[in-house]
């Protein structure tokens, strides 16, 4: 596994663990995008957010 995979799971989990400490019942439904997307990420490579930039036109993605 990559670094920039396990960053993102990490990330996922960071945010799901703040989720959990502010309630899931509390929390708008728009917050649940950002992790689940970066554990799609971490899980399989693909990055949805670095698709779209990309078909934006923005350059990069090679750190």
């Amino acid at each position: 596994m990559s670094a920039m995979r396990m960053l993102f799971l990490f990330m996922s989990a960071f945010i799901l663990i703040g989720i959990w400490l502010t309630g899931f019942n509390a929390v708008h439904w728009l917050l649940y995008l950002p992790p689940a997307l970066l554990a799609f990420a971490g899980i399989t490579g693909i990055c949805p957010g670095l698709i779209i930039f990309k078909k934006l036109g923005f350059k990069g993605g090679d750190a």
